[in-house]
């Protein structure tokens, strides 16, 4: 069956006002749009255009939790999930499929294992905070590793600790800009040198720390030293010079704009610098600190909402808890290949049961009298599919249905081995195999 899908963007502070709008082809509303959610998850489930279909249910949610067999199919419709509450192992879909648009940088953050979810939701419980309070750190019992494709012609972003090598070069080069400077202060850039001798952890919980709320005003002054520095440093390259880790630099001086003081501009620093081109991928498993700077993509994660932030927000900060979720092995930038399955069928797996991401891309052949190119695709259980350019027939083994720029339309797994006819791209989300 295909059910057609759509959502309303979420309008948080740091999306853009017309990425999501121009991609799909929508009436922009005026306010930032951040997120377009495709998928089941409770903070926005998707509406189902033709509650007919859905048997009367006017959300994706609530057609699941009304007819898990039908809508998940009766294999995903029987799956307990991995957590031992009982209230959370109903039938459920296990990704959510997103476009984001981040006009602003996000905040640092991290997520958790499964098992570091389902301890600290049930401590949560246990102590009465209610799911929805601000000071919570785990609303669900599941993980949320996510992957995202970059659409714009590149997306930036901060992602995992950068090998200590990289991390020295980049301290070596703020020397180099103090000395340059009129009023050198090498004691501020002392400190945190000293700190990573004792290692990474310890130089996030020193930042984080003392940045936030300690007495000592050492990070507040390497804070406020590295700006500034970062802004010499552009100031030099206007002049001819030749700056190291120059994106790096400039990302300091986004961040300060956007969040003057905060600790996270420094910590900016021991993170991989990322920038993806239109159709790279970047995987983040749990664990994996990040930050989205700009850009347009296509995200898809496991159906979850636990974040831990570490910075470059006003929102709440669980030092100890970021720190015990945290994976501090030094790694170069987790760009995840794709897997050609055929001509324009490229499929993005990386290695988790919650979902994978397929992408469908065809070109019109001019020299063709009939130009419609078939692919296909065999889904692994229910799937969500969007149209983000030109337009298609979707053929599956119950059903059929066209699938026009912008439009999104639910799945269900009987429908088995997938034609997709027509020119454009279609992304397909599904969970992992």
């Amino acid at each position: 069956m295909f059910v057609g899908i759509t959502n309303t963007p979420r309008d948080y502070a740091w999306g853009s006002t017309h990425a999501i709008a121009d991609l799909l082809g929508h009436t922009p509303s005026g306010g930032p749009e951040a997120e377009l959610w495709l998928g089941a998850h409770a903070g926005s489930p998707s509406v189902i255009e033709d509650a007919e279909q859905a048997g009367g249910s006017t959300d994706l949610a609530g057609w699941i939790a009304a007819s898990p067999t039908v809508a998940l199919g009766a294999d995903w419709a029987t799956r307990q999930t991995d957590t031992a509450d009982a209230a959370t192992t109903a039938p459920r879909l296990p990704f959510l499929l997103k476009i984001l648009a981040a006009g602003r940088p996000l905040s640092l953050q991290a997520h958790p294992t499964t098992e570091q979810a389902r301890a600290g939701f049930a401590l949560e419980n246990e102590a009465g905070i209610a799911v929805d309070a601000g000071n919570r750190n785990y609303r669900d019992p599941f993980h949320k590793p996510e992957l995202l494709f970059a659409l714009s012609d590149t997306f930036e972003a901060l992602c995992g600790f950068r090998p200590l090598a990289e991390v020295r070069g980049i301290i070596a080069e703020l020397r180099l800009l103090d000395l340059a400077n009129e009023n050198p202060q090498a004691a501020a850039i002392d400190l945190l040198e000293q700190h990573l001798a004792e290692g990474l952890r310890d130089t996030v919980d020193w930042l984080l720390r003392d940045g936030r709320g300690g007495d000592s005003g050492e990070v507040k002054w390497l804070v406020e030293r590295v700006v500034l520095l970062a802004q010499h440093a552009k100031f030099l390259a206007g002049g001819g010079a030749i700056i190291g880790y120059a994106n790096e630099l400039a990302a300091v001086r986004v961040l300060a704009a956007e969040y003057p003081g905060d600790p996270g501009i420094v910590l900016a620093l021991l993170l991989n610098r990322v920038s993806l081109k239109r159709g790279e991928v970047l995987y983040l498993p749990a664990g994996s600190i990040h930050a989205y700077l700009s850009g347009l993509g296509v995200e898809v994660m496991a159906a979850s909402d636990n974040v831990l932030r570490g910075g470059l927000t006003p929102k709440h900060i669980d030092i100890e808890e970021l720190l015990a979720v945290l994976d501090f092995t030094p790694a170069t930038s987790p760009v995840l290949a794709p897997i050609i399955l055929a001509d324009g069928v490229s499929r993005y797996r990386p290695g988790v049961a919650d979902f994978e991401l397929v992408r469908i891309h065809a070109d019109a052949d001019a020299a063709s009298p009939a130009p419609v190119t078939m692919r296909q695709v065999t889904l692994t259980g229910p799937a969500i599919a969007i149209c983000t350019a030109g337009g298609f027939l979707i053929a599956g083994g119950a059903s059929s249905r066209p699938l026009k720029h912008g439009e999104a339309v639910y799945i269900t797994p009987d429908e088995g081995t997938l034609t997709f006819a027509g020119t454009g791209e279609v992304f397909l989300a599904m969970p992992g195999a």
